[in-house]
């Protein structure tokens, strides 16, 4: 899946799709009006209550938050989860670095909750072929390396080994007859010209370009699994990821009813911003936009410390007098993010908005969040050998009843 990480300063309106992220707005995207530009539905309070009532158990506050705002068709998923009947979650990463940053974890941190509430399977795409479409790369073996090295930090989320299956592209594409004809049904039911209207392709887009989405789309039903599945090719996916990616999902619902398939459920993330705001730019080749989960505890300070976009007056006195803006402040949308205790966060928002809480405080705070989830990471991730990873990337019946 592509990174939702390229953040085009000062455009004239906001402009959203797999590849490029266009905010006219110090405050980020207008997600009200995206919804209405894609066509989804916000996660409203009455879903919010019905998935805690099926589960038994609070949301995340991913959730809760307004993190994941937006869905397609996940009522049809509690409906079958009430009526005990399987469904399976998919998601993914396009590895273009070998360290991964923040923003990456958020669709991995919510996914892994997900699988952990509702115990079932998960298929993680791992779409090195995509990057070496796109990138500036030369040998499409870089990218197959960087898979693999991102599958460790992904694993080291804490997903369940016996209910989930990582695969590069780059293998599962030979590997796997079933997948490729299904990629091979999609790419016949989707014409050049549905592409070109919903991804923006031209005459200078590589003929790999335009293909991808069928990729993309293929682990979207159960028959792309055959070992996973036992041959069942009616199993719904429930696909957690950031809105940027729902172009590729709005394709394949279209497509499914032309293969007979079910039509993919989806939940939509906000974006994750850049240090700098909203508008920055957060790249993988930037260490100075994001915390990456390769950086030490004083890299992590510095970071704050230097390049979190304050909301805060220009001086503590102003500051104090007028208060800090809690839709621009970096260090406090971060905690939206990562501080999980509620009262913590409603105390520490107001107290900022008031003026009694000055930016350097705030950015402390942020700061020991930071540094406990990093830190955790990085001795999770020291327990990810090859071995394990192996484990979680071969093809096999994952532990889960039918």
């Amino acid at each position: 899946m592509a990174d939702n990480t390229d953040v085009i300063v000062n455009p004239k309106e906001d402009i959203v799709d797999p590849w490029t992220v266009q905010s006219s707005s110090e405050k980020g995207v207008d997600y009200d009006k995206l919804i209405d530009q894609f066509g989804s539905m916000r996660i409203s309070d009455d879903l919010i209550k019905r998935l805690e009532k099926v589960t038994g158990k609070p949301v995340h506050h991913f959730i809760r938050r307004g993190i994941f705002f937006s869905h397609r068709e996940l009522e049809m998923i509690l409906e079958k989860y009430e009526n005990k009947q399987p469904f399976y979650l998919y998601t993914g990463r396009g590895p273009s670095s070998e360290a991964m940053h923040l923003g990456h974890l958020i669709p991995f941190i919510c996914t892994q909750w997900l699988q952990e509430t509702f115990d079932v399977p998960l298929v993680i795409q791992l779409t090195d072929d995509e990057k070496f479409l796109w990138k500036d790369i030369k040998d499409p073996d870089q990218t197959y390396k960087l898979a693999y090295e991102n599958a460790k930090d992904i694993i080291a989320c804490g997903f369940d080994i016996n209910k989930t299956f990582i695969f590069s592209d780059f293998d599962y594409i030979g590997g796997c007859p079933d997948f490729y004809k299904n990629i091979c049904r999609i790419e016949k039911n989707v014409t050049f010209n549905q592409v070109k209207a919903i991804f923006g392709f031209n005459g200078s887009n590589n003929i790999g370009q335009v293909s991808f989405p069928a990729i993309q789309a293929a682990p979207s039903f159960s028959s792309s699994f055959p070992l996973i599945f036992g041959g069942n090719t009616r199993v719904p996916c429930l696909i957690p990821c950031a809105i940027d990616q729902d172009p590729y999902f709005r394709m394949t619902r279209d497509v499914a009813p032309k293969l007979k398939f079910l039509k993919p459920a989806l939940l939509h993330s906000v974006f994750f911003p850049a240090l700098q705001g909203a508008q920055g730019k957060m790249s993988s080749s930037d260490p100075t936009s994001s915390i990456f989960l390769t950086d030490t505890q004083q890299e992590i300070e510095d970071k704050i410390n230097k390049y979190a976009y304050s909301g805060g007056g220009a001086t503590l006195e102003k500051h104090r007098k007028k208060g800090g803006d809690l839709d621009t402040d970096v260090s406090y949308q971060y905690l939206r993010f990562f501080l999980e205790d509620d009262a913590k966060l409603d105390r520490l928002g107001k107290e900022y908005k008031a003026g009694t809480l000055a930016t350097g405080d705030l950015k402390k705070e942020l700061i020991a969040v930071l540094q406990k989830i990093i830190g955790d990471h990085q001795a999770e991730r020291k327990k990810v050998t090859d071995e394990i990873v192996k484990q979680y990337m071969t093809p096999r019946r994952l532990n889960y009843k039918y």
